[in-house]
């Protein structure tokens, strides 16, 4: 090794411990380490191989890669909304573990293993071992396939992977979400990867998830709000046919409920945008049905409550409103109707939230769903009023106007009542556990 004046000495045995003690060092603060050295070749002619022994050392660098201050945050935040974060990378197992504990990812209770142990283990030994893994070092390719291919086909979990190397390509195809790095990221990365992270940080691979599953919520509210109108409309139509011999709802009329319910009802529900709560529940299984027992109980609510009030008004609906006249029959199918929507509209505002009882929280967040309960509202009253030559409908009193508006809005309070029954949720999506078979480990930032 060189001195401090620049003469090479001989590097002795305490010398040399320092010198490991120092990397190791390095390694426990989360530094990568650099060991320069240099050797003087006699005979540079021709091609030679790179030698492997007999160097000088010159000095040993310890790099640091400062974590980013979203890390931990968005670790925590993933780990809150059941998102095991497991790191798989090259470096030095005590760097790799300094890393993983600094953000939160490695436990008191996690498993820190090297990539040429894993690849060592037995089918047996790897569905102990997995489970509790939460940091691999030293991994290779092959050791970052064969992990993603066992959290799929053994723990039937659902596994996004992040990386932006050449070496991460195998993994990132393999894993249901592939997410590169579009700065750091190569191509071949980006060409397997079914994401890219443009700014390559975590907190976004976190907007990803809240993102994802803001859609798929939004989804479930549409077929929730779709399903009462298609069973309410078909009911009511269906029994009124059989015991009258006519519908109280016309083709136009139908026409106009299946566009508020296909893309109005879409429109409005669609774009909710994703609120922080959505990432302080469970994630959803693969095999979990989008239309969970919850949803059932507030179609079915919803739907006999609508039904039984427009059954009532079919066949009593002249003697309870005090109709009379020529027109009384008319009257009386536009009053259904008119009830009908407004039924809908109340409706699309309780699929807003199916547990909760509060539907009408952040909706003056959403313009777009304010605009289309405008809209559908004021298309209805120029239906009603101005186009009974289309639409076959008469204008209503202003009575019959609120006693809708209040039959209508009835449906809210329905809703608490259907919201305070319990239904099993054992294998509903919001309690499904999380690793398919084994217990999640405490883990976080908190825990570290």
């Amino acid at each position: 090794m060189l001195t401090a004046d620049g003469k090479a000495v001989p590097l002795s045995e305490k010398k040399r411990q320092k010198i490991t003690d120092v990397i190791d060092g390095f390694s426990c603060e989360a530094l990568r380490t650099l060991c320069l050295a240099f050797k003087d070749m006699e005979n540079t002619s021709g091609a030679i191989s790179v030698p492997d022994n007999n160097y000088t050392l010159i000095a040993v660098v310890g790099i640091k890669d400062p974590i980013r201050p979203e890390v931990k945050e968005a670790v925590k935040t993933c780990l809150d909304a059941g998102i095991t974060v497991r790191m798989v990378t090259g470096d030095n197992i005590n760097t790799a573990k300094a890393i993983a504990t600094e953000c939160g990812i490695l436990t008191d209770y996690g498993l820190v293993i090297e990539g040429a142990d894993f690849r060592c283990k037995s089918p047996q030994e790897l569905e102990e071992i997995i489970p509790k893994l939460q940091v691999m070092a030293r991994s290779s390719p092959s050791d970052k396939h064969k992990f993603v291919t066992q959290l799929r086909s053994v723990f039937n979990e659902v596994v996004a992977v992040t990386g932006d190397g050449t070496n991460d390509a195998p993994a990132l195809a393999e894993a249901d979400i592939g997410l590169a790095m579009g700065i750091a990221g190569t191509e071949v990365a980006k060409e397997s990867a079914d994401v890219i992270v443009m700014d390559d940080s975590f907190k976004t691979i976190v907007n990803v998830a809240r993102w994802g599953r803001s859609v798929y919520i939004n989804i479930q509210k549409f077929v929730q709000f779709q399903l009462t109108v298609n069973v309410a409309a078909l009911m009511i139509n269906f029994i009124s046919a059989c015991i009258n011999g006519d519908e109280p709802l016309t083709t136009v009329q139908l026409l106009w409920v299946n566009l508020i319910m296909d893309t109005l009802g879409a429109l409005a529900l669609a774009t909710e945008p994703p609120h922080d709560g959505l990432m302080k529940r469970p994630p959803i299984g693969r095999d979990v049905s989008i239309i969970t027992k919850t949803m059932w109980r507030n179609i079915i609510g919803q739907s006999i409550y609508q039904i039984s009030v427009l059954v009532i008004l079919q066949f009593d609906g002249k003697h309870l409103l005090k109709l009379s006249g020529s027109d009384d029959t008319k009257t009386l199918n536009t009053f259904i109707f008119n009830t009908f929507v407004f039924c809908q509209v109340f409706n699309e505002i309780n699929s807003r939230d199916m547990e909760k009882i509060n539907v009408f929280k952040g909706i003056f967040s959403s313009w777009v769903f304010l605009t289309v309960m405008f809209s559908t509202v004021t298309f209805q009253i120029v239906i009603v009023e101005f186009l009974g030559t289309y639409a076959n409908t008469v204008p209503l009193r202003w009575e019959l106007w609120l006693a809708s508006v209040v039959i209508g809005a009835a449906s809210l309070v329905i809703a608490v009542i259907l919201k305070c029954i319990p239904v099993e949720t054992n294998k509903d999506d919001s309690t499904v556990k999380h690793h398919d078979g084994y217990e999640p480990l405490p883990s976080g930032p908190d825990m570290a």
